[in-house]
């Protein structure tokens, strides 16, 4: 076994990784990459089919981002954000605030202010605080802040982030930690109780029978917590997709009439673009960067990160308001100061990687590769409906999400025990595909820089997979 799979099996514990699977087999130890290969270090060569769970966006080494950093580490590496400025932060919160804020959609709220954290679960948490502070301070702290969120959603490991989440096998073991929130029903079209469609070979939103009874609900939900004279606080979403749920995509519209009816009952509204931001979920026009963009929604609070820095370095950001920013500002004895905060806030070379990421993603070569990848993407998970055990194929953008049952007639469903999901990626690992499943879910979200025949690589070797492990 090779060196480094020694001291990863002797010293390592992996995050949502059950260790005594790990310890089984060798693990794949990743030395190098370049655009959407990665290569391990026994030199065998994969396709990044995830992006690295998420985060690498324009593939690995990217020279623009590279020189970046580089030029920044002949300046500084770091230095507080506590007490001080610094150059690339500014320049990178600017660019922020214009990116959410196109000029063709005038749309108030305007974001106009960035707080500057780590990652996705502490940008979630700065969403949070700041929402619960606000809604005190605006409301004369008569009443316990309250937070509506979806059915089976994820949005970080915080305490806090954890207790917006509503998925017990990942939040349950922690309840006695949390605080309450409330959550409805997410619009997962392929297993709504209200859809009355058979199963079809196609996206359970383009054929779905209902009366938008998921929107009802959260009308329902609003109008109940109203009547108890304590209004919600805020409104907690993923814009289109759900992604830690399984890749749960919504159908058009229905973002739009749920925020809507949140904003009807005073609620602020906070928007996770982890997953989702700087692209990813496909350009209804070249400047929307953004998932809320797509349906003219525009939230109270904005948190990005995952690709904030094209997949190179730990960043995360909250966008918000100029009124919520102007809540916290008092004399210095009146303590109205937002009392929170990271070391590494606005880090000098996240914040130099995030600014060449954006300078990349604006650039028209960038924009026409990710539509012609969206439609290669579209066109090759076609292939996917011949197999059996494929119940449900969901795509908005450059995420895809392919749920896998014993049955696509009948929607039944393969217990976790059963490693359904695992057992695929290991397969498709082997043929030199590299993603990682949710449950039963088989995710592709390759990286911008993906060429047509690496996509259909990875399409083939899924499809083989999932005929290899249920023949």
């Amino acid at each position: 076994m090779n060196r480094f799979a020694q001291l990863d099996r002797k010293f390592v514990w992996h995050p949502f990784t059950q260790m005594r699977d790990w310890l089984k087999c060798e693990p794949i130890v990743i030395a190098a990459g370049k655009g959407t290969v990665l290569r391990d270090v026994h030199g065998r060569e994969y396709l990044d089919a995830n992006s690295s769970i998420w985060t690498n966006l324009h593939g690995h080494n990217h020279p623009k981002i590279n020189a970046a950093i580089q030029r920044q580490l002949t300046k500084i590496a770091h230095s507080s954000a506590l007490g001080f400025a610094n150059e690339p932060a500014g320049l990178l919160a600017k660019d922020l605030v214009k990116a959410a804020n196109p000029k063709s959609e005038i749309r108030n709220p305007k974001l106009e202010k960035v707080f500057f954290s780590d990652d996705g679960s502490t940008a979630m948490e700065v969403a949070l605080k700041l929402a619960c502070e606000f809604r005190r301070r605006t409301h004369g702290g008569r009443s316990q802040p309250k937070f509506l969120s979806l059915d089976d959603a994820y949005h970080g490991d915080t305490v806090g982030a954890v207790s917006l989440g509503h998925i017990d096998l990942f939040h349950k073991a922690y309840s006695g930690l949390l605080f309450k929130t409330d959550k409805v029903m997410s619009p997962y079209c392929y297993r709504c109780p209200f859809n009355r469609a058979k199963p079809e070979r196609a996206d359970a939103r383009a054929y779905h029978k209902c009366n938008w009874e998921c929107v009802g609900l959260v009308e329902k939900k609003f109008a109940a917590q109203k009547r108890k004279r304590n209004s919600y606080t805020a409104f907690v979403f993923e814009p289109l997709m759900q992604g830690a749920a399984g890749m749960i995509p919504q159908p058009p519209g229905w973002l739009r009439q749920v925020t809507g009816i949140a904003r009807s009952h005073g609620a602020l509204l906070i928007a996770d673009e982890i997953m989702t931001g700087f692209g990813r979920t496909g350009l209804k026009k070249p400047e929307h960067l953004f998932a809320c963009q797509h349906e003219s929604v525009q939230p109270d609070f904005l948190a990005v990160a995952k690709g904030l820095t094209g997949g190179y370095l730990p960043m995360a950001a909250t966008l918000t308001t100029q009124k919520v920013f102007d809540a916290f500002l008092g004399e210095y004895e009146e303590f109205k100061t937002f009392f929170h905060g990271h070391s590494y806030t606005g880090n000098q070379l996240g914040a130099a990687a995030s600014l060449a990421s954006l300078e990349i993603l604006e650039g028209k070569k960038s924009i026409q590769a990710r539509i012609n990848l969206e439609k290669v993407l579209r066109v090759e998970l076609q292939s996917l409906w011949s197999l059996p055990n494929v119940g449900d194929i969901r795509q908005i953008g450059l995420i895809a999400g392919i749920e896998l049952v014993k049955n696509w007639r009948t929607r039944a469903s393969f217990h976790l025990r059963e490693r359904a999901g695992v057992r695929v990626c290991e397969v498709m690992a082997k043929r030199g595909v590299l993603t990682r499943p949710i449950g039963n879910v088989i995710v592709l979200m390759p990286p911008y820089c993906t060429t047509r025949a690496q996509l259909q690589k990875m399409i083939s070797a899924l499809r083989e997979a999932v005929a290899v492990c249920f023949r």
